[in-house]
């Protein structure tokens, strides 16, 4: 089978190559050689997808499956559809699980609750994306497939103060300083390592019965906001003092946080994954966020140039501490 992943070295992405070649899949990189894959067995094509000269380096291509991993606009998706039309036999949108109704009218998530994020302009831009290639399936039998990952993890740190690509919540647990947690922390919450995303995604590829479908790929183990901090803090060898604080009031300090927290990670998510295990019988998540968190920790800390703490973002807690506790404690 004849692969081109369009990224395919990121935080997910990076796992599900591994796993592709493992399997036999002649996997073809395309990036514009900012960096090296580092995976064997992976082929690599320099362009940059964005670029009109793009269509001179795939013209003599045909694909059983493209993906885009960094497809995040309708002018992304037009630009693919008049690439790749009649180019490949499934083209592989990935979406976002942040695109389900927010706030949730059923506390049970499957790939038919409604799309709807007024909070989050990146998760409306990967409902438009999706609204568009459901049109090209319908009116062109255009071959997609789509993938909505939840917070997926393995080279992030996935919390959504301090953490993803910097160490800043990991250095404030270490000095003993409080730490931020959304809410009331008891929320429950779906982390999933990118190595079991892998196991669903790859499963997908080439399968004829997915074209036109979409699907979840999680886990099913669920925590609480705090389990998951308290997770973090014994994996980095020392505790959590959290400070609880609403999404809300949060978001009101930083407009960023409307998005990541009251678009989405302020509300409990728990997933029904019983579709990806119906196409992909072998599909199950086995490892749990305790493990995980655990070989995310020793990455970062294998080279001190992971480890960015940002003044910026202590800077934010220690205000946002300061002004909760003066106010109601």
């Amino acid at each position: 089978m004849k692969v081109l992943f369009i990224g395919g070295t990121g935080n997910i992405s990076t796992s599900v190559s591994k796993l592709a070649v493992s399997r036999g899949v002649e996997l073809h990189l395309l990036n514009r050689g900012k960096r090296t894959s580092g995976i064997t067995g992976t082929k690599s094509m320099s362009g940059d997808i964005t670029d009109p000269a793009i269509s001179a380096v795939l013209k003599d291509h045909f694909w059983d499956v493209v993906v885009n991993w960094i497809a995040y606009t309708e002018q992304d998706i037009e630009r693919d559809y008049k690439l790749f039309r009649g180019k490949t036999k499934q083209y592989v949108f990935i979406s976002s699980a942040s695109a389900y109704q927010r706030p949730l009218s059923h506390p049970i998530i499957t790939e038919s609750t409604p799309l709807a994020n007024p909070f989050w302009q990146y998760s409306r831009n990967k409902i438009a994306c999706e609204m568009k290639l459901n049109a090209f399936y319908r009116d062109d039998n255009f071959p997609v497939t789509i993938v909505r990952p939840s917070l997926t993890y393995d080279t992030v740190i996935p919390v959504p103060i301090g953490g993803w690509n910097q160490y800043t919540v990991v250095d404030r647990m270490k000095k003993g300083k409080k730490i931020i947690v959304h809410g009331d922390g008891s929320s429950l919450w779906t982390n999933t390592h990118a190595e079991d995303f892998a196991k669903g995604f790859v499963g997908l590829l080439g399968h004829q019965q997915a074209i036109g479908q979409s699907f979840h790929i999680t886990s099913d183990e669920l925590l609480t906001w705090n389990q998951i901090h308290e997770a973090l803090a014994e994996a980095a060898g020392c505790k959590a003092h959290i400070v609880h604080i609403s999404s809300d009031i949060l978001a009101k300090y930083d407009e960023e946080l409307l998005g990541s927290l009251v678009g989405d990670k302020g509300t409990a998510a728990v997933f029904d994954n019983s579709k990806i295990k119906r196409f992909v019988p072998d599909f199950v998540a086995t490892i749990p966020f305790h493990e995980g968190i655990q070989r995310t920790i020793r990455w970062f800390e294998s080279d001190p140039a992971r480890m960015v703490v940002k003044e910026e973002t202590n800077t934010w807690i220690d205000a946002m501490i300061d002004r909760y506790e003066k106010a109601f404690v």
